[in-house]
Order: structure tokens, then C-alpha cells, then sequence
């Protein structure tokens, strides 16, 4: 495991063992104790998104393994790929720091920058994907439903990069999940197709909500209107009416299921208020856990 840029490129095994070390630093952290596996090393977080919970999560993550962070934002560097190209910024950095994290609009962005460098390089969000936010997610849902074994996940709303990472973990983990978008915004077929060959019937698509929650163990949605999406915000709210993520539709679900959301959540829209703040919903858990995993990971790629 040199670097960390899609979920389909490690094993159940692999994946298992990362839930696992982020449960036992978890423990270890809330505890008071301290792992400092990372004391003098430097990890370059490079940005062309703002993010909140990306950016507090691994710089967080690095203080308490001992090391340090640098922010790194696009006028820094005059844009990832614009002054200069990626492959020398890989190059460069290589040289400087022992890890580099990345959150970019481009997926092939991250794809070179592991490409071309010597250390570790973590994908910590593209337009294709968010494999921290995914594994993020699997670890809250372990620790809610005490297992992953055959939970269903129904995913409401736009097929994007958070609904493909989640069917690549539920396909590894032995998870079912059910995507339910309006028409013209579901998760892509080669997406679906390439789950369903790690795990056959894994993942399914389907156009209702309704349908989607029966008998499921995990609800869960996104933002409607992703950053480089705003010019499109009216036409999509309007395509994904009655998507929305609220008290009827968790009615017609389990009386245990989950409510789940990646945050930022844009309440009245994709998700009510009545929702965020009921007493199914662990969305702020699903924050906190992404220090938990994403600290785990730069233990296991940088110690």
C-alpha cells in the first residue's frame, strides 16, 4: 500500500485492516494516550477545493501522530498543473515532505501526483471520487450496527463521486447498496457494473426513494449542487424534487436505519433539519471519524 487513491485498488483484507487501526487509535486517542509514529515527518496538503473537515481531520491527524502539516492552497503554487506541471510539483515535493495529500477537481491530477512521486499520496477528494469519506463512512456504520455483513445502504440522490467510492466499499465489504437519483443524475453504469464484479448484485440503481429505504440499514444523501456545479443549482434542485432525505421518507424505512450525510449539508434542499438533528442521525459521528481513518492511513502509508 504506497499510496491511497481508489478503493478498488486493495483487498477486503486491506481495507479491514485500516477499520481496524482506525478502532484501536480511536480507542487509543479518546483514552488520552498517544502514538507518535509520525514525529518528524511533514505531510503537503494540497488544495484546490476548499474543504473544512478535510483540512482540520489530517492536519489534526498528523499533530497527534507527531508530525506536521503544511496547507498548501492553489495560489501557492499558481494552481496544481498551471505554473508547472504536476509531475515536477510531484517531483519537487517528493523531496521536502514524506507524504502528500490532495484535494482536486481532476481525478488524473491525483492519479500523476502518485504517478511521479517517491512518497505516499493520498486522495482526499476529486471529482470522481472520496475514498476517505467512504472509509469514513463504513467505519461509522461498523460502529452503530456492529458489523457490515449484508447492510443495506440506500444512497438518495446525484450518482457523483461519493456515491461511487460508497458502492466500491459496500462491493468490498460485503455491504448491499442502492442508489436512487432522478433521471439523468444516476451512478454510471460502468461504476455499477465494475462493483458487481467484486460482488454480483451488490449495487443496483433505481429512480425511487421509496423503494430505495425498504429494509434498509443505512440512509444516506449528498449535496445536490457539488463545487463546479453552481452555474447548474436552480435546474437541479428543481430535477430533484422529491429526493429529499426526511421524516416520511425515514418513515418508510426501518425503525433503526441510520441517517448519513458527508457534510456540508444544505438543509431544506437535500436533507431536512428534522432529519440532521433526529436521534437515528450520526452525521456528526461520520465527521469525527474522518480524523479516526484518515489517521490510521497516514500511520500505515508514512510510518
Amino acid at each position: 500500500m504506497k499510496h491511497f487513491l481508489c478503493i478498488n485498488d486493495f483487498t477486503r483484507g486491506q481495507l479491514e485492516e485500516l477499520l481496524q487501526l482506525s478502532i484501536d487509535l480511536k480507542a487509543l486517542y479518546k483514552r488520552r494516550g498517544m502514538d507518535c509514529c509520525l514525529k518528524g515527518r511533514t505531510l503537503a496538503m494540497l488544495f484546490e477545493k476548499p474543504s473544512l473537515r478535510t483540512r482540520m481531520s489530517f492536519q489534526v491527524a498528523m499533530t497527534q501522530l507527531g508530525g506536521n502539516a503544511i496547507y498548501v492552497k492553489p495560489a501557492d503554487i499558481g494552481g496544481i498543473g498551471k505554473r508547472e506541471p504536476v509531475k515536477d510539483i510531484a517531483r519537487v515535493l517528493s523531496r521536502y515532505v514524506d507524504g502528500i495529500m490532495a484535494r482536486t477537481f481532476e481525478h488524473d491530477t491525483v492519479t500523476e501526483l502518485a504517478r511521479y512521486s517517491t512518497v505516499p499520496v493520498i486522495n482526499a477528494l476529486t471529482d470522481w471520487s472520496h475514498p476517505c469519506q467512504a472509509m469514513a463512512d463504513v467505519l461509522t456504520v461498523r460502529e452503530h450496527l456492529g458489523g457490515l455483513d449484508g447492510v443495506k445502504l440506500a444512497f438518495i440522490g446525484d450518482g457523483n463521486n461519493v456515491a461511487r467510492s460508497l458502492s466500491f466499499v459496500c462491493a468490498k465489504l460485503g455491504m448491499k447498496m442502492v442508489v436512487a437519483s432522478p433521471a439523468g443524475y444516476e451512478l454510471d453504469g460502468e461504476t455499477i457494473d465494475t462493483a458487481n464484479r467484486t460482488a454480483p448484485g451488490s449495487v443496483e440503481q433505481v429512480n425511487d426513494p421509496v423503494r430505495a429505504v425498504a429494509d434498509a440499514g443505512v440512509i444516506y444523501t449528498d449535496t445536490w449542487v457539488s463545487m463546479g456545479q453552481e452555474q447548474e443549482k436552480e435546474k437541479r434542485r428543481a430535477d430533484f424534487a422529491g429526493f429529499e432525505v426526511n421524516m416520511d421518507l425515514v418513515s418508510k424505512a426501518p425503525a433503526g436505519v441510520l441517517i448519513m450525510h458527508c457534510l456540508p449539508a444544505y438543509r431544506g434542499y437535500e436533507i431536512s433539519d428534522e432529519a440532521v438533528e433526529c436521534s437515528r442521525s450520526v452525521i456528526f459521528d461520520q465527521a469525527e471519524n474522518r480524523l479516526h481513518f484518515q489517521r490510521a492511513l497516514l500511520k500505515r502509508l508514512m510510518s
